[in-house]
Parts: structure tokens; C-alpha cells; sequence
């Protein structure tokens, strides 16, 4: 029971969740991003918004490179930080410029998005990813070669 109310966390717990997070979260996106990227593929009629007048076509597929391609990269933790900005603005876009006039329940599913790409840009994937994997591999220590005269 004193353990439930204890405010500390492990490192290795803070890790697991961000783990759960970026996978959780990007299977999730993958869910929006797959259809869509059908839709682009299918050769028919593009019904998709255009987007400060950039056109159906391009707003379509910078939704789906967001939502298929970036979600893939936060789910093997691969670039991490990078890809949660593409995924940042297009919430940001569904939020205040597709929904901008909805009610805050048509609102609310991406702000739950928006937030949870937004702690990954500040935390980064945790040490279970690729970007961690890559980072220890890349990572050049250096010695001071020892030497007997004082």
C-alpha cells in the first residue's frame, strides 16, 4: 500500500511507459493514416479537404506521410523527435483548422493526440528504440592513454 502513494518512479518504468506510449499512440495513428493512404493509391476522385489551399492531393498526402509514415518511425522509435512534428501539426490542423467549429467532443480525440506527441518530442522514445540503439552504437568514448611518466 505505501508503495501506491509513492510519488518516485524507476527509470526503467518511466522507459516502459514511453515504450507503451509510442507504440500505443502510433498503431493507434496507423488506424486514421491506413485508409487514407488507399484512398491516395485507389486512383479514383481525392475527397479530402484542402488545406490553406494547398489542394486535395497535396493536403492528403502530407496527412497520410504524417499519419502512416511518421506513426511507423514513433512505433520503432526511429527519429523520434522528428517525426512527432509532422504528427504535431496535422493534429494541430484537425483540432482549430477541420474541427475549429465543431463541438469539443468532435475536438477531443485529436487533442489527446496532439498531447501525447507532444510529450514525446520533449521526452524523446526512452532507451527501448532504435534512436537509443543507434545513439550507443555511434557513441565514441575516449581515453586518456595512461602514461608512467609524472
Amino acid at each position: 500500500m505505501k508503495n501506491i502513494f509513492n510519488p518516485g518512479v524507476s527509470s526503467n518504468s518511466i522507459h516502459i511507459a514511453l515504450l507503451l506510449l509510442r507504440v500505443g499512440i502510433g498503431t493507434l495513428m496507423l488506424v486514421h493514416g491506413v485508409p487514407k493512404m488507399g484512398g491516395l493509391f485507389s486512383g479514383g476522385d481525392i475527397q479530402f479537404p484542402s488545406i490553406f489551399g494547398l489542394g486535395a492531393t497535396l493536403s492528403l498526402c502530407l496527412a497520410v506521410f504524417a499519419e502512416v509514415i511518421c506513426s511507423i518511425f514513433l512505433i520503432v522509435g526511429l527519429g523520434t523527435r522528428l517525426a512527432a512534428v509532422p504528427l504535431i501539426m496535422t493534429m494541430l490542423v484537425a483540432v482549430f483548422y477541420i474541427h475549429g467549429n465543431d463541438p469539443f467532443i468532435k475536438q477531443e480525440m485529436g487533442i489527446h493526440y496532439l498531447l501525447a506527441y507532444v510529450l514525446l518530442l520533449i521526452t524523446g522514445p526512452g532507451k527501448f528504440s532504435l534512436d537509443q540503439w543507434w545513439f550507443n552504437r555511434r557513441r565514441i568514448t575516449f581515453t586518456a592513454p595512461v602514461s608512467g611518466v609524472a
